[in-house]
């Protein structure tokens, strides 16, 4: 990633509300190593992004120094182009330098479904501890609303 990245990423996910202050927080984070930001392209054009976590705020990954994947997208008229694939393939070479594991969390409803799949086919198991609301794991019996913020984490032998 680099600075001018900020105002295409800006432009190109504002409808789907993602707003310029998270690309400038990813971009220093960038910058100081604490996060990597890579790029996909399609014919010349921006086509989506993936993140790599160094350490991860999901407890579980933390305690073990698992990296983790996140924030992978890509623009929905550029998808089913292996657009998403490939930079999984490129986030999994840059952690298996550092790491033999990677992790990754994905949202339980429904429009997580590509990604759910994605994973899942890319050799990814739920690390068994269950689901995670806003950061804290959910108990039997809990109540929680079916949002972005549900997560099942996986992780990956590389």
């Amino acid at each position: 990633m680099q600075a001018p990245d900020i105002e295409e990423m800006t432009a190109s996910f504002a409808p789907f509300g993602k707003g310029r202050p998270q690309f400038e927080r990813y971009f220093r984070e960038h910058e100081d190593g604490t996060r990597t930001v890579l790029i996909a392209s399609a014919e010349r054009t921006f086509a989506g992004y993936v993140t790599v976590l160094w350490r991860s705020a999901y407890p579980s990954f933390a305690e073990a120094n698992v990296p983790e994947i996140s924030d992978l997208n890509v623009l929905p008229q550029l998808r089913r182009r292996r657009v998403g694939a490939r930079l999984m393939e490129q986030a999994e070479r840059l952690i298996a330098t550092r790491s033999s594991v990677v992790g990754i969390g994905v949202g339980l409803h429904e429009d997580y479904g590509a990604a759910q799949r994605l994973y899942v086919q890319r050799g990814y198991v739920p690390d068994g501890r269950g689901i995670t609301s806003r950061g804290k794991r959910v108990a039997y019996g809990d109540s929680v609303p079916a949002d972005d913020h549900l997560v099942l984490w996986f992780t990956k032998g590389l």
